[in-house]
């Protein structure tokens, strides 16, 4: 007697559960946690997450995926999210907040008594109460063993003590820019961009200090923003100084503009004319190689 054998049923494998990009914290670091299957969260939900700090209070931003991953690079946080915010835990969020206060005050006057050169920022206690984040300005290294040991029996927890930059403290305290939105390096950016004075000259912005410095004192990160399509422009375009043939005639490049990709030509008997890119029948001289009116690029042809 035979027995035939029944086949395996095939299940599907477990679904993972869901990834969210999460900020959280004073310097609203950026993580990937997970979430719950049986709980979809929306972009704006606020959570409570574990994080490799402790029990924190966060935001979701998004869905996770390899996108937002290239974009948080290598080192991107992970954790777990333990729930979405009650009401509750608004109202801690708030007394956490009173309590940051009095931390601040009380850190300020023990700094001041042992005559440390630092400048106390801000407090940050982790929502969940496991460490207390004192952020400083400093010129110079600090000896501030002592100092934490007594800030750990005054406020009996955990104590970390971090030096920022002038740019970190923007971060922590401004709130709008002069475009009248809030300040980028407390929203959107992750990381502060290298900003130089060769930026802001490219885009013809003021050079008066006081209008392209930032609520940190130093050069406002949104010059940063467009440089590379200005950078781009200035390179496809004939440079300054370069001799043109155009339907209008022959004449030398004195001035671009980039974005509208024009140039300012002077012509034979000092007339001056704004022209288009698509003018120009060849570069005859200067550092760009020629272009004829296909754009496509011919040799150096220097007419001296």
């Amino acid at each position: 007697m035979s027995t035939e054998l029944q086949p395996t049923p095939q299940t599907d494998p477990p679904a993972e559960p869901p990834r969210y990009v999460v900020r959280y914290g004073s310097m609203r670091h950026l993580g990937e946690f997970s979430g719950r299957r049986n709980q979809p969260l929306r972009r704006g939900d606020d959570v409570i997450v574990r994080s490799d700090r402790g029990v924190e209070f966060g935001r979701v931003l998004c869905d996770a995926n390899e996108k937002t991953n290239s974009y948080m690079g290598d080192r991107v946080r992970t954790g777990r999210i333990l729930r979405e915010a009650s009401d509750e835990d608004r109202r801690s969020l708030d007394e956490l907040s009173d309590r940051e206060r009095t931390y601040f005050a009380s850190g300020e006057g023990m700094i001041a008594e042992r005559k440390l050169q630092m400048q106390l920022v801000d407090v940050e206690q982790v929502f969940g109460g496991e460490r207390i984040v004192f952020y400083y300005l400093a010129e110079k290294r600090v000896d501030f063993r002592e100092l934490v040991k007594q800030m750990a029996r005054e406020f009996n927890t955990r104590i970390e003590m971090r030096q920022i930059g002038v740019r970190d403290e923007a971060r922590l305290l401004a709130d709008y820019g002069d475009c009248g939105k809030p300040v980028c390096c407390n929203t959107h950016l992750k990381e502060m961009p290298p900003v130089s004075m060769k930026m802001a000259k490219l885009q013809k912005a003021t050079l008066d200090p006081n209008k392209i410095s930032g609520r940190c004192g130093r050069l406002k990160c949104c010059l940063r923003y467009e440089y590379d399509t200005y950078e781009a422009h200035r390179k496809e375009l004939p440079s300054v100084g370069t001799t043109v043939i155009t339907k209008e005639g022959s004449g030398r490049v004195i001035a671009q503009e980039l974005l509208v990709r024009k140039l300012l030509v002077s012509f034979e008997g000092g007339r001056r004319m704004m022209i288009d890119e698509s003018a120009i029948v060849t570069v005859v001289s200067g550092r760009n190689r020629g272009r004829n009116a296909d754009g496509k690029t011919e040799g150096n042809q220097n007419t001296e």
